[in-house]
């Protein structure tokens, strides 16, 4: 195998490889976790268990958060009708973010019975990153409102995240050019009035009649082309004077 086809080969190999470790780097995980609700209703206390799944959809700039109940929780002594019943719930962010996030839901769809575990409907909000970094997602308090009462239920037994997410707080990267732009600014007006006024001419747009030409790659390419074609110019004109030198020269 010739040394280029090697290298080619080679080159090929190392872009796959790069791109299998890409797509091996999971942007999500989310596991089921079993959470020991507690709930104080309006007749004592009543506890249960449910695995508690939570999914994040990006949307947009942020993901939408949905949360799941797989089973069950809290009872009502009477019957609770279509539409009667009101949930919502709070998620605990952690790792690079913090606070509460709050995902709401439908009503009930139809009549609960009485005496029988509320099974929740899926609630869902919408998060947006204010951190970057991975953020994990974890069961809080839920609260259900029916027939003007309201039912609160809290995790009992520490439960560890449903979910976690790599994100990114968006603006993130510009804030930081801003600051770092800023800092500069402050450290040129910290020196002396001359130096001051270079850096106050040095940050102004590319309008201002006293900022000196930048320089770098682009630039040294084009003055080596304007260079270069003016050499090209210069020896046409030199071949065409000797040609018509000679030509005068012949009759």
């Amino acid at each position: 195998m010739s040394y280029h086809k090697r290298t080619a080969a080679l080159a090929s190999a190392a872009a796959l490889a790069g791109s299998a470790v890409l797509l091996a780097a999971p942007e999500a995980r989310a596991d089921v976790v079993d959470v020991n609700y507690r709930c104080q209703t309006p007749i004592g206390v009543k506890t249960a268990v449910s695995p508690i799944d939570i999914k994040g959809v990006r949307s947009g700039s942020g993901y939408k958060i949905t949360m799941s109940w797989q089973k069950g929780v809290s009872s009502s002594p009477v019957e609770l009708g279509k539409g009667a019943m009101n949930p919502s719930a709070t998620i605990a962010l952690g790792g690079a973010d913090g606070g509460t996030m709050t995902v709401t839901g439908p009503a009930n769809q139809t009549a609960i019975p009485p005496n029988t575990p509320i099974k929740v409907n899926d609630l869902s909000g919408t998060y947006t990153p204010k951190k970057t970094g991975k953020v994990t997602f974890t069961a809080a308090v839920l609260t259900i409102k029916a027939l003007g009462t309201t039912t609160t239920c809290s995790p009992t037994n520490s439960p560890g995240p449903s979910l976690t997410l790599d994100v990114s707080a968006s603006g993130g990267g510009s804030s930081g050019t801003s600051s770092s732009s800023g800092s500069s600014g402050s450290s040129g007006s910290s020196g002396s009035s001359g130096s001051s006024g270079s850096s106050g001419s040095s940050t102004s747009g590319a309008g201002s009649g006293g900022q000196l030409p930048r320089t770098g790659p682009d630039d040294s390419a084009i003055a080596l082309g304007t260079l270069g074609g003016t050499v090209l110019l210069a020896g046409a004109a030199g071949v065409l004077w000797l040609t018509r030198r000679n030509q005068a020269a012949r009759p």
